[in-house]
């Protein structure tokens, strides 16, 4: 009989240790996903952009954890990212980005 993956024990304490250790990361994303979905809801979005908006918001946020890593701030700080991220969203985001790299561009 073959060793079936799912009843492997190593294999599930494995895969707990892992989202233990990203548990900042999986939390500001999830966040960041549901609050951008509320807010397409409560704007009369359509479901395809709410499923986008979620998406793209979760992405954002993702990406910037290794960011405030790099600054030196607290993995809590994720949290925050992630609801400034939904609550903003993806455009308001992406303008603030833009006007930062042409700050930086012009100085």
């Amino acid at each position: 009989m073959p060793n079936m993956p799912e009843k492997d024990p190593g294999l599930w304490a494995a895969v707990i240790a892992w989202l233990v250790m990203h548990q900042p990361q999986i939390y500001a994303a999830g966040l960041s996903v549901g609050i951008a979905v509320l807010r397409v809801m409560y704007g009369g979005g359509t479901r395809r952009q709410m499923y986008l908006e979620g998406a793209l918001c979760g992405l954002v946020t993702l990406s910037l954890v290794p960011l405030l890593e790099w600054m030196g701030l607290p993995q809590s700080m994720a949290t925050f990212a992630g609801g400034a991220v939904g609550f903003l969203g993806v455009e308001k985001v992406r303008g603030y980005y833009d006007r930062a790299a042409a700050r930086k561009v012009e100085g």
